[in-house]
């Protein structure tokens, strides 16, 4: 595979990502308005937002490191992006990387990373506390995110290939089906939602609490680079849990793009419902949940895909 074929297919799903992922937070609010019986924005809005953004002044904090402070933004929107790009490949082309799923878990990190990062060259006491609270919360939510992934891993005969993982999903079925399936799909889809930054794990961001938190300094284009980050995560996440417990998503025309779509919207339906139907925790609370419940039913999950269920 060619350097130029790989640089466009990069562009191409940048493209893809941030076009959708818009979309996708645009399901999000119209359908948190609809919860709150409210009309809900037009499906234009987010990028109405977005392109407002890039023509905004672009302040940088005096004390500020210039260069992390700009790159960091510009980090997570790559990470997110190639991460994406992994799953399109894999599915696209059938390519089979070496231990692709572990290069996945290491690119989702850094945007978590890139907040860190830029949080913590800005020089504003509250997006420490910001920074302080994303540090929290990764190393909280790592731990059952892993767990979940390695549910799935087991299942296809211990190997850490998405495509070897698929392989098996269409030999004997989805891994949902089965009891440590189920498991590790809530896992995942519970630590999904802190890495997103969602309610009820939006500790980092907290805007009644300590304005925008890490973002507080971000003005323009880098502010909405991050806000792009989470759009393409919020495609990213959950296409990973389609292609770990749902056999995948599958490009024919029109049976299988339906039903991938299907597969897509259950998920995304599902993290909206709970980001409306629970309060922000304290960040003591979200510990307490990764650590506690989340990560002994996640090493159940484990144990129980080790004995074949």
């Amino acid at each position: 595979m060619s350097i130029c074929y790989l640089l466009v297919f990069f562009i191409a799903s940048f493209l893809f990502l941030g076009v959708s992922g818009m979309l996708a937070m645009w399901i999000d609010r119209k359908l948190t308005a609809r919860l709150q019986f409210r009309v809900g924005p037009p499906w234009y809005q987010n990028f109405a937002d977005f392109a407002k953004l890039t023509g905004k002044e672009l302040l940088i904090p005096a004390k500020a490191n210039i260069f992390v402070f700009i790159f960091a933004p510009v980090l997570a929107v790559l990470a997110a992006t190639v991460a994406g790009m992994i799953i399109f490949l894999v599915t696209k082309n059938g390519i089979i990387l070496p231990a692709d799923l572990i290069l996945v878990v290491y690119l989702l990190t850094i945007p978590s990373l890139a907040i860190i990062l830029g949080g913590s060259v800005s020089g504003n006491v509250l997006a420490a506390v910001g920074i302080s609270r994303e540090i929290k919360l990764l190393l909280g939510y790592e731990l059952p995110f892993i767990c979940a992934l390695i549910i799935p891993a087991l299942q296809s005969g211990s190997t850490t290939s998405l495509i070897e993982i698929l392989r098996y999903q269409h030999a004997h079925g989805m891994v949902i089906r089965s009891v440590s399936g189920v498991i590790g799909f809530i896992a995942g889809l519970f630590a999904l939602q802190g890495k997103i930054g969602f309610v009820p794990f939006d500790l980092a961001e907290a805007e009644t609490e300590i304005a925008s938190g890490a973002f507080l300094e971000y003005s323009g284009i880098l502010l909405g680079l991050f806000k792009l980050t989470k759009a393409i995560l919020l495609i990213v996440g959950p296409l990973l849990l389609v292609t770990l417990y749902f056999g995948g998503i599958s490009l024919s025309f029109p049976s299988g793009i339906i039903t991938s779509l299907l597969k897509y919207l259950l998920i995304l339906v599902l993290i909206v419902l709970i980001k409306n139907t629970n309060p922000r925790v304290r960040i003591d609370q979200s510990l307490k949940f990764f650590w506690g419940w989340l990560t002994f039913f996640g090493l159940i999950g484990i144990v129980l895909a080790f004995s074949g269920w």
